[in-house]
């Protein structure tokens, strides 16, 4: 092993005014630096790599700033408060090019500045350079005279964390400050969880994400997929289930071969035009799975995402089969204290509020106080302790009663918790499928005859809500609530 340092040859920083191009020189790097980790790993896997140190670099977007002078602006991003040289490092520039093209525009046209594309200093690990779901070994191990890490780079734990969404960040002196809320790293990181966890391409996910705690809502979701594939006749172009295994409108025939099993959170995808379609991912019970899953999907900046689920009715007003729209959460299943404190508050986004409502009072045909019968609004709360009833449970009670909590839950709170604190638009709408309280506890034949008959309606309220907050601009959507003191200028 020699101390030298093998890298393709440097890119010559290039200064942009229009998005297209810029974006065009990131995939430039990006493919360029990508590629020759590629061929140098399989030059090691067939003993002909020599042993020094191979690296290459991911792209950089920087952008100076040179006045204090606030940009006209109806946005809550797309433009940065402060002098000073900005950055951020990039990768998968091509999966991410609509999204990065609309930031772009957004800095140059208000600013009137144009962006530098560059190489940064931030080695890509080789992992993070071959395709999500590669396998890192070699046939030939007794052949290596070198490990592996002393061949390449690993992912390193230094540029795969949240203190820039945390609001923790701390920039030493004379570095630039953050241009996104995700460095290059971060997000590689997510896109190989999402395919471990989900199963499908992240190329496949929409912007509108509903998550759900049943397989009774996938089972529904499917059939309702499956035939508008099949009828041809439906918004979207394709459905996706986990595998990639992919469907298009006006056939009846997949491509792909079906998985031996299913992974952790499955994911499935109606994809619509520019991202406008539908993603469905069963995320099990529990808050470290609503947290996990929540972490991962925020680096593909979705505009809006919904939990769907069953709750626990806390008043003695409501039946089996009600609706619950959270205004408000109790946040007791403790996965995300270390990263936003429980004395934040997280409140209720008024564009995700009316769509869910609207959505109800449509497929329902109910209005006015009719709706109010069958919906309440008010406070969630989500514990970490499925069975809390087997404890004693008065003090739970009087704390819950104390909350004016309506509903009882394990993931609604994570989720829009971390929607808060990812910067991504969040809402709830669960289902009551039992009253502990009074007594009706969830019994295998009330809960076949109740998911049978509800998990439809459910689940085409919001679907109706996602068409609904499809058709809104964007901008609509990414409140300021969302936005803190100090942000980043690309959503």
């Amino acid at each position: 092993m020699t101390n030298d340092i093998t890298v393709p040859p440097a890119f010559t920083p290039q200064s942009f005014n229009d998005s297209v191009s810029a974006v065009d020189r990131l995939i430039e790097i990006y493919n360029r630096n990508t590629e020759f980790l590629r061929d140098s790993f399989k030059r090691y896997l067939d003993g002909d790599l020599p042993t020094n140190k191979h690296r290459a670099f991911y792209p950089e977007i920087r952008f100076r700033n040179d006045t204090y002078v606030r940009v006209t602006s109806s946005l809550s991003y797309g433009h940065v408060s402060q002098p000073g040289l900005y950055s951020t490092t990039i990768t998968q520039p091509a999966l991410f090019r609509g999204y990065l093209c609309h930031q772009l525009d957004l800095l140059i046209s208000n600013h009137e500045l144009p962006v530098e594309i560059a190489e940064s200093s931030i080695p890509i690990p080789l992992h993070f350079a071959l395709k999500a779901g590669t396998e890192v070994v070699s046939e030939k191990p007794a052949d290596l005279s070198a490990a592996l890490r002393d061949i390449f780079d690993v992912p390193d734990i230094e540029h795969v964390n949240d203190f820039i969404v945390n609001g923790t960040y701390e920039a030493t002196e004379g570095e630039p400050s953050p241009l996104s809320p995700f460095p290059a790293q971060r997000i590689d990181y997510s896109l190989h969880r999402l395919v471990h966890y989900c199963a499908t391409d992240p190329a496949h996910f929409q912007n509108h994400v509903l998550f759900t705690n049943y397989q009774f809502y996938i089972d529904e979701f499917c059939r309702l997929a499956q035939q508008m594939m099949k009828d041809g006749d439906s918004p979207y172009a394709a459905f996706v289930e986990p595998g990639n295994i992919i469907t298009r409108s006006g056939s009846d025939q997949s491509t792909g071969e079906p998985l031996a099993r299913l992974p952790q959170m499955p994911a499935y995808h109606l994809v619509g035009k520019k991202g406008r379609g539908i993603t469905l991912i069963n995320i099990g019970v529990g808050p470290s799975n609503a947290k996990t899953i929540t972490d991962h999907v925020a680096i593909l900046r979705p505009h809006a995402w919904l939990m769907l689920g069953h709750c626990a009715g806390l008043r003695s007003s409501q039946a089996l089969g009600d609706y619950v729209l959270a205004h408000a959460y109790v946040r007791e299943d403790k996965v995300l204290d270390n990263d936003i404190p429980v004395w934040v508050p997280i409140p209720a986004l008024a564009e995700i509020q009316q769509a869910l409502e609207a959505a109800v009072a449509e497929v329902t045909g109910l209005d006015g106080i009719e709706l109010k019968r069958i919906m309440r609004t008010g406070t969630v709360a989500s514990i970490d302790n499925r069975n809390w009833e087997l404890q004693d449970h008065r003090e739970p009670v009087r704390r819950l009663s104390q909350s004016r909590a309506i509903a009882l839950d394990m993931e609604s709170a994570t989720i829009a918790a971390n929607g808060f604190r990812l910067r991504v638009p969040y809402g709830t709408l669960l289902c009551v499928s039992d009253k502990p309280l009074q007594g009706e506890l969830k019994l295998p034949g009330m809960a076949s005859k109740f998911y049978q008959e509800q998990v439809a309606q459910h689940l085409q309220i919001g679907m109706l809500a996602l068409r609904k907050l499809a058709s809104m601009e964007p901008e609509r959507l990414h409140s300021r609530k969302l936005r803190s003191f100090f942000e980043t200028a690309f959503q």
